[in-house]
């Protein structure tokens, strides 16, 4: 028996890996968190699974159904929301798992944050103009951050800030950002990338709290900043396709 943890993508149905539409076939159990899940990713289990939502279910519950799976030799399809090396609890069930020695495996999943660049049409490194991208998050009534982590830490870096979980406090956080990166920075909101409900806000730090205070945005969105977002007239040539450097070649 194993639990398969499975990047279950944005929440689209067709973005999931092959890899992952076969464990979800051959898997007698799934669980999965309803909240951002889109239902039609359960169309790929077989008509008799177990299907249990996690939504309501707090850790030791979820390890509760993995271990009975694991006593009755039963894999199971563990999906995360987006991709299992970001923000998915991975490491508190793996090592519950180590501890009872039950095996696991990883397949990975579209990111969000990348899901909602390819709803934006937008490349989040653009030569000369920025080459980093960070992927973080703020502290409310979560888990705390590092000190280190700080928000103005990243944003002195001039990369493109990708915020998740952290759409209750777009206005405290715009305000944080003004200072490293200008009040008109380009700033992008995508809701629910890829599915049926999404929704998309561009405007700058400026305005984007606005905006997303009128949508009464709550959850599932993932919050982008940067130079990278504004008009791609500002992009130089990447070094790469430059066609100079293949004359030279």
């Amino acid at each position: 028996m194993t639990v398969h943890f499975i990047g279950a993508g944005p929440g689209a149905a067709d973005l999931l890996t092959v890899r992952a539409v076969q464990l979800l076939r051959t898997s007698p159990v799934c669980l999965y968190a309803g909240t951002y899940l889109d239902p039609e990713v359960l169309a790929y289990c077989a008509p008799d699974t177990e299907l249990i939502d996690t939504q309501h279910l707090d850790i030791d519950q979820i390890i509760g159904h993995l271990v009975r799976a694991d006593e009755s030799g039963k894999d199971v399809a563990r999906l995360c929301s987006g991709d299992p090396s970001i923000y998915s609890a991975l490491t508190e069930q793996t090592r519950r798992l180590d501890a009872d020695n039950i095996s696991w495996d990883v397949t990975p999943g579209v990111p969000a944050y990348a899901a909602a660049a390819a709803v934006l049409g937008t490349e989040l490194t653009v030569p000369e103009l920025v080459q980093s991208v960070v992927l973080t998050r703020t502290q409310a009534r979560s888990t705390a951050m590092p000190d280190s982590e700080a928000l103005a830490n990243f944003a002195n870096t001039g990369a493109t800030l990708v915020l998740h979980l952290a759409i209750t406090r777009i206005r405290t956080l715009a305000a944080e950002l003004v200072a490293d990166y200008g009040a008109e920075c380009p700033v992008a909101v995508v809701y629910r990338a890829s599915q049926p409900q999404q929704l998309v806000l561009r405007g700058t730090l400026t305005d984007i709290a606005d905006q997303v205070e009128a949508t009464n945005l709550r959850q599932a969105a993932i919050i982008l900043v940067g130079r990278a977002l504004g008009e791609a007239s500002l992009c130089a040539r990447s070094h790469l396709y430059d066609p100079a450097r293949n004359r030279s070649n």
